[in-house]
């Protein structure tokens, strides 16, 4: 009886131990690691489709521009809207609707006096930090591009559609901005698909190999 009772509470003593906090210590530890995984996951996807994002920019900007040029421009459109809730696409689509058709000059000047690949107003460009001057660096008109979307946007609470519509102004002037801005999304969208697909059918040639 003696014994019984003794293999008994070694028993539940084991049975205590086996369901206690370490379990729930695993369980948290997968959890973490699972949530960890989750979100390298998303950046890498994210990654991927602002790199695919930049090889379209490209291309688009070629048709416009130099080689050379596109490419530096690309990069640009890459770099600067990396780590932001903006894409690169967005940063180049206004590019093309400003100076697209003025083969993405940085020396471009509006009837309204807007300088530079982006297009910002003298007065906007300083309210962002930056000179007159500087809208002739492609780098530094980009990033004030950049700062501009982001000031719009605290305006319309996120909306990213008005804000590259308040970017131009208001009235009929930004109602045809837009329309020009969707025509080269469009374009780009296109481009982005027809990428793909060259890339999903090579790819199985390159396992086979």
């Amino acid at each position: 009886m003696t014994n019984r009772l003794i293999y008994y509470l070694l028993f539940l003593l084991l049975t205590a131990c086996e369901n206690s906090p370490y379990k729930l210590a695993e369980i948290q530890s997968d959890s973490s690691l699972t949530t960890e995984f989750s979100i390298l996951d998303q950046n890498s996807i994210s990654l991927i489709q602002r790199r695919k994002q930049q090889a379209v920019i490209e291309a688009a900007f070629s048709r416009r521009t130099s080689s050379e040029r596109a490419h530096q421009l690309a990069e640009i459109c890459f770099n600067k809207t990396n780590g932001s809730v903006l894409m690169p696409f967005d940063l180049a689509e206004i590019a093309l609707v400003e100076t697209g058709g003025h083969r993405l000059s940085s020396k471009a000047v509006s009837s309204r006096g807007a300088l530079g690949v982006w297009q910002l107003m003298p007065r906007r460009a300083l309210s962002h930090g930056f000179s007159p001057k500087d809208m002739l660096d492609d780098d530094k008109c980009a990033e004030a591009a950049v700062r501009e979307l982001y000031s719009k946007l605290n305006i319309v609470k996120g909306d990213l559609e008005r804000a590259k519509r308040y970017y131009c102004g208001q009235g009929p002037q930004a109602t045809a901005y837009m329309k020009k801005i969707r025509l080269i999304r469009n374009e780009m969208m296109n481009e982005l698909t027809l990428q793909s697909s060259n890339f999903a059918s090579v790819e199985p040639a390159t396992r086979v190999r």
